[in-house]
């Protein structure tokens, strides 16, 4: 089954049910609409613009749109003509957004007038595109907009035939941790990931959706939801303003809500200084980072009607497991804040994961460590996918191929608790001999001052951002370390860290913003720039 015939079948069920919503604000939030219907007419006056451009089953398409009714529609366009979509992270830095690029070879580019200037200025790094089409008004050469697109267009459209081994997008990784990847997912991946999300989160077309990670949104439509795109910049979601999504959800009733935490922060901080409740809200997804115990204290005051969840995943597996803010407050925090590690829950019933021997050598066989010790994290199942676009070197790396399975290699370490509960206690590249971010940084997170910290090397050592923002010095600052020192003396695995760096603002990944760049961290103490 193609991805794009859920809405198709959607448009048949209740064709004038709101599928997406998309806000404007001029003085107030205004929203322009479509229904499933209209949804499915306007992807299909799409695809057939782009067929009639050349685009075939199995061309590449950059697609660099912002969150909107166009994106929504786009989208469903390209899985319908068999064609791929290429979603990359623009933050991601000049160099590694141009090679990603040119290393995929695209045919087409549908995007920002910025995007199609960019094409001018590095054209060796475009030279695959044949097709042109932008988002803006004006057309420009060769370039399409999308009125010229859709214009004369029919709203009927015969898709291409597609099995479920076939490609349906390219997702990059955001490099945060090595080069960006290509994730290559298929239709049966897709299809695997929207009927685990309705069935863990019990969702039904009379839920509301506001998706702080775009790609969110194709799920919960294709579910039958309506989806309210939320009034921010999601390139940049540590910049979102509280203020205006807690006025969609309120206006909106929202149900359901997903993205990074660093959303939800602001509107947590948000909600509890003004003492708003969210009611509506049954089901607020957090995933990209370990989630903080306190955000979910916050939110046990903030969503009277439901509770936060953390999935656990990665963008080449998701979602591996998940575990409620209810079951952390209840259990498992206290554990975290001892230095137990980060609780991701149970292991979802169709997932298999593993916990092997830590190593950095291209895996043929599995050897699988004791119960209870740390190992690396390895996962199997439906959702997981088969190889980088294009990078075989990376892939071998990545995946375990054992008879009939594959395993990809997430990257991170864990360990199974007693009862089946999976830990995770952070980045393989971010241990430090035998200590583990998760496991050390939240011992010092406990600390009243402290905001957040990062374990570094290669000796053992802490950053400390304070939630004050202040770097202290002298006297004050002998005080706090030593009240750090004190801290990590409670907990054996800490004990022996008694190095402290400062910092205000941490670095962090380009698309969740909140994962920690502890490696870049670690190279500014070396060069004693902290």
């Amino acid at each position: 089954m193609n991805i794009a015939d859920c809405l198709t079948k959607n448009a048949k069920l209740f064709p004038h049910r709101t599928a997406v919503e998309a806000p404007s604000r001029w003085g107030r939030i205004r929203y322009k609409s479509l229904t499933f219907k209209e949804l499915e007419d306007l992807s299909n006056k799409y695809a057939n613009g782009l067929r009639e451009l050349g685009l075939k089953k199995g061309d590449k398409s950059l697609l660099f749109v912002r969150p909107s009714l166009d994106f929504s529609a786009l989208t469903f366009a390209l899985f319908k003509l068999g064609a791929v979509p290429v979603f990359i992270d623009p933050g991601m830095g000049k160099d590694n957004l141009l090679n990603s690029i040119k290393q995929i070879k695209p045919k087409a580019l549908i995007g920002i007038p910025k995007v199609h200037l960019a094409k001018l200025l590095y054209a060796s790094f475009f030279d695959s595109i044949k097709i042109c089409v932008t988002t803006g008004a004006i057309k420009f050469g060769p370039i399409k907009t999308l009125k010229n697109l859709k214009r004369k267009q029919s709203t009927n459209f015969i898709g291409e035939i597609t099995t479920p081994q076939d490609m349906a997008a390219i997702l990059f990784t955001s490099g945060g941790t090595g080069i960006p990847k290509g994730v290559t997912y298929t239709h049966k991946i897709f299809n695997a990931q929207l009927n685990l999300l309705r069935e863990i989160f019990t969702l039904t077309k009379d839920d509301i959706d506001m998706p702080g990670f775009p790609l969110f949104s194709l799920f919960t439509i294709g579910i039958g939801m309506k989806s309210v795109i939320p009034l921010m910049n999601a390139a940049k979601p540590s910049e979102a303003n509280p203020k205006f999504l807690v006025k969609q959800i309120r206006d909106k009733k929202v149900t359901f809500a997903a993205g990074s935490p660093a959303i939800w922060e602001r509107v947590a901080d948000y909600c509890v200084q003004k003492k708003i409740t969210l009611p509506s809200v049954q089901r607020l997804v957090m995933f990209g980072a370990p989630v903080s115990v306190d955000l979910h204290r916050k939110f046990s005051k903030v969503l009277t009607g439901g509770t936060t969840y953390t999935p656990y995943g990665a963008t080449e597996s998701l979602p591996v497991s998940n575990i409620s803010g209810k079951e952390i407050l209840a259990r498992t925090g206290k554990l975290t804040e001892k230095g137990l590690g980060t609780c991701v829950g149970k292991i979802i019933p169709s997932i298999e994961v593993k916990i092997v021997e830590i190593s950095n050598e291209i895996l043929s066989e599995i050897k699988e460590v004791r119960p209870g010790n740390v190992g690396e994290i390895i996962v199997s199942g439906d959702i997981v996918t088969d190889s980088y676009q294009d990078m075989p070197e990376e892939t071998k790396k990545a995946k375990i191929i054992l008879a009939d399975k594959i395993w990809h290699r997430i990257g991170d370490l864990g360990y199974f608790d007693d009862l089946g509960y999976l830990w995770f206690c952070g980045r393989k590249t971010h241990r430090v001999g035998n200590l583990y971010p998760a496991q050390c940084e939240a011992i010092f997170n406990t600390h009243q001052k402290v905001r957040r910290s990062a374990l570094i090397g290669p000796k053992p050592a802490i950053v400390i951002e304070r939630s004050d923002g202040k770097i202290l010095k002298g006297k004050d600052k002998d005080i706090f370390e030593q009240e750090l020192r004190d801290l990590a003396k409670t907990f054996p695995h800490t004990s022996e860290i008694d190095t402290f760096y400062h910092k205000k603002d941490f670095p962090v990944d380009v698309r969740h913003n909140i994962k920690i760049d502890r490696l870049k961290l670690r190279d500014e103490a070396m060069r004693t720039s902290l």
